[in-house]
């Protein structure tokens, strides 16, 4: 030994020698791979190997440098430098790791990967050095051993098995041959536990040497990535797996330690086995046939509809229209208007003006009445005529007052009598035994219609304002993903998740489609009842005028929106799923769960249907308490408590003021009602479902499925018939509902729990190699929710030819 003063790398040789620098003893060993070296270390005594070996251009190779130290020294480790050409690489041994709660784990055996430099020759030798050192005073123990990594070079279709610890992760590189563009990583374990870590990671050669993480998770036994050779510059990355020191990011239990405050403590062996293995992605052809078998399903639906509208057109022009003169009535025993009118011609001549109608005797109850020029029935209890304006008119002896018709369009809702008397006394007591629709069925038509059309402005603005933000903010979390490279922040199905530009599962957002033509094609069709409503109108049609179900088409235009945008915002969810933003996917299934009780109810209380602003504003706070319970249902039962009792409470007075007109006794109310508003609500209370979006979608869908059932049962019960075309889309759209329910309980992923424990519900693409169990799910919902709301549409077809005063209310 001997003291310098010259820089050390200055006295650096090949060979063994001792070298003293300032009274340190330095010991530098040719080192040879595959051998193992046994040594000592001191304050005052310092270890160098070095090592060189020659590569090639066409061949990468990695080198592995396994530590280990037999002394446990704690307060002053040895630390081991690792120098390269163009890279310094340094731990220590002991090595700590930190947990969670600042929690320390100490790993006497580290090993770390040397990736290959740039080769700009055919072959060219490489050197490094690896340096032991410690500041301990005491002599240290340990043992160095070297390698080369052969398999450093994942092949595609061909699997790789290695074992990796918290002190010991593994390092393999892919590089993307000619030809293929996609690629899908699987890593895969035959143990759920340990807790892993894999990152791909890319590769960048400028004036130095860097690592670009791109992408990172967590995962128990599995996870594949899709992967996309555009993605990365070098057309190589590398995949990163690192075993965690706890299992409790991915839902293991937090082992439990008694110990010191900061003490750090060995953990034992937590070694895990993987498998890594590149696939090819699907093709580009795979894209196509995705969209195209999309576009195909849906636009079937547009030709299906087309024949039907045309075959509907071509029978009802082989009817022969009401007024036509050789129009044959049929047999009076019948209920259809054209059995109860019995037309004859007649001049009405009032105040100097005379008008053409066709005076007509009700078979039944035998008293005249007449048509009037704008479709209203002129008779001894109500007249009413477009051609004057103030005046009284005397017919069959009796003078009746005549309103001013000349300005319907500004007469409002609340100029009505509405029988203001019964909320002052409950116990009045009506005429009338049974309510039919023409008793809830007076208001002028026009007022009604704009009523309820302004449901489709409503949501109309709602879908704008809600929609924008929504996309900015989703837009914002694949930005975040991309750039970051954490997939742990959406919930993706990674088996079937097929990326295209910017967006991560392609396929998940493709399959929206249906939500949005299906909505587009219902719209159409309420269209086109609404034209040929308003042209039965103009030719004075008795039975558009005064039979069947009064047609108002504005809260079908808002579920045909609504259900458009359901498909929008599912879309929007499906670009980053996580619980945060499942809101966008259940906000609208609330609003179409309440439009189709809203237009259930309206069939047979036309006059008495609640306003576009009570409803919505009802809805909002749906969605209010929506937000209240991603945020706070999973830990507060109190939020739970209040929440039960809201519900319970809500549904007892809101169904006592719709059916009961707040008139009734406990011992009145349907016993199964209460044991269901106490179910739902224990169900919640007890178990607290951490998706409670879901929870309360299900109490909206309890309470429609329950009010179409019992909507049935009464239509029944009164006589009334199905029609075989209404009949036809109940019993597809049930069998449809059935498979759907299906596939989406196959819960390929969730947000309920950790991303680790949510792999482990990937499962591979089930259709077309493009389409996954969740995909099916949107295709098959989106067909029973057209289908739901042909029924609402069609429905009561069958009392197109019923008088209004014969059809029951319930």
């Amino acid at each position: 030994s001997f003291s310098v003063s010259l820089p050390l790398f200055l006295l650096l040789t090949l060979g063994n020698q001792h070298i003293g620098v300032w009274g340190k003893s330095i010991v530098q060993w040719q080192g040879d791979f595959d051998h193992i070296y046994s040594g000592n270390v001191n304050n005052a005594l310092q270890n160098i190997y070095a090592f060189n070996h020659t590569v090639s251009r066409n061949k990468t190779e990695g080198v592995r440098v396994y530590v280990n130290v037999l002394s446990e020294q704690a307060k002053t480790p040895v630390l081991f430098v690792v120098r390269q050409q163009q890279a310094v690489l340094s731990f220590q041994v002991p090595l700590i790791l930190r947990g969670l709660y600042q929690r320390k784990y100490t790993y006497q055996e580290v090993s770390r990967t040397l990736c290959q430099p740039e080769v700009k020759s055919e072959s060219q030798t490489q050197f490094f050095y690896v340096d032991v050192s410690t500041l301990s005073g005491t002599n240290t123990s340990f043992q160095l051993f070297v390698k080369r990594v052969v398999h450093f070079v994942l092949r595609t279709g061909e699997p790789f098995r290695f074992n990796a610890t918290p002190s010991q992760p593994q390092y393999v590189i892919y590089k993307f041959p000619e030809g293929l563009d996609s690629v899908i990583v699987k890593v895969t374990s035959d143990l759920a536990f340990p807790c892993s870590v894999v990152s791909i990671q890319d590769i960048l050669v400028s004036a130095k040497h860097y690592i670009n993480v791109i992408f990172l998770l967590l995962f128990t036994n599995g996870c594949p990535v899709s992967w996309q050779k555009k993605d990365f510059p070098s057309s190589s990355f590398y995949v990163v797996v690192v075993v965690k020191t706890e299992d409790e990011a991915c839902g293991g239990s937090l082992p439990y330690y008694p110990l010191k405050q900061g003490e750090p403590v060995d953990q034992g062996n937590r070694s895990k086995t993987l498998n890594v293995v590149v696939v090819p992605a699907v093709k580009s052809e795979a894209y196509v046939k995705g969209m195209l078998f999309g576009l195909g399903v849906f636009l079937a639906f547009y030709l299906l509809t087309l024949l039907i509208a045309c075959w509907e057109n071509s029978r009802s022009s082989l009817k022969t229209s009401l007024f036509d003169p050789d129009y044959s009535p049929t047999p009076p025993n019948s209920k259809s208007c054209s059995a109860a009118v019995k037309p004859s011609g007649t001049l009405l001549c009032v105040r100097g003006r005379c008008v053409q109608v066709v005076v007509a005797v009700d078979q039944e109850f035998q008293f005249p009445f007449i048509p009037a020029e704008n479709g209203s029935i002129l008779g001894s209890e109500a007249i009413t005529d477009s051609m004057t304006s103030d005046s009284t008119y005397g017919y069959m002896g009796k003078t009746v007052p005549r309103p001013r018709i000349d300005s319907l369009s500004s007469i409002e809702e609340d100029e009505y009598d509405t029988l203001a008397d019964i909320d002052s006394d409950k116990n009045v007591i009506r005429t009338k035994k049974y309510l039919y629709v023409s008793d809830l069925a007076r208001k002028d038509k026009r007022v009604l219609s704009k009523k309820y059309k302004i449901y489709f402005w409503n949501i109309a603005t709602i879908a704008v304002f809600y929609a924008l933000p929504v996309i900015q903010l989703v837009i914002t979390y694949q930005t975040v993903v991309n750039i970051t490279g954490n997939q742990d922040i959406c919930y993706y199905n990674f088996l079937c998740a097929h990326p295209l530009g910017v967006l991560s599962a392609f396929n998940n957002i493709l399959s929206n489609l249906g939500y949005i033509m299906l909505g587009l094609l219902f719209l159409l069709i309420v269209l086109q009842r609404e034209i040929l409503h308003k042209r039965a109108l103009l030719r004075n049609d008795i039975c558009a005028l005064e039979c069947g179900i009064p047609k108002h088409f504005g809260l079908f235009y808002a579920m045909g929106t609504a259900l458009m945008m359901e498909g929008l915002l599912s879309a929007c969810y499906h670009v980053c799923p996580n619980y945060t933003n499942f809101q966008f996917d259940t906000s609208f299934m609330y609003m179409i769960a309440g439009l189709c009780m809203l237009k259930l109810y309206q069939k047979r209380h036309p006059d008495i249907n609640a306003s576009a602003y009570s409803a919505y504003a009802c809805l909002a706070l749906v969605i209010f308490f929506s937000v209240l319970g991603v945020v706070f249902g999973k830990d507060y039962i109190v939020f739970w408590a209040v929440f039960s009792f809201i519900h319970i409470l809500a549904t007892l007075l809101l169904s006592i003021q719709l059916y009961y007109m707040g008139r009734w006794k406990l011992g009145n109310y349907p016993v199964f009602m209460i044991a269901l508003l106490c179910s739902l609500a224990a169900y919640g209370l007890i178990l607290r479902p951490k998706d409670f979006a879901s929870y309360l979608l299900a109490i909206g869908i309890c309470n429609l499925l329950l009010y179409f059932a019992f909507y049935i049962i009464m239509k029944l019960r009164s006589g009334e018939k199905i029609k075989l075309i209404p009949l036809i889309c109940i019993l597809f759209t049930a069998v449809v509902w059935g498979f759907a329910l299906f596939f989406f309980f196959q819960g390929l992923s969730t947000w309920e729990k950790t991303p680790a424990e949510s792999r482990e519900h990937n499962r591979d693409c089930i259709l077309l190699d493009f389409f996954d169990d969740h995909d099916i799910w949107h295709f098959l919902s989106s067909i029973a929710l057209f289908g739901s709301f042909l029924v609402l549409l069609t429905l009561d077809d069958d009392l197109d030819r019923v008088q209004r005063d014969k059809i029951y209310v319930f």
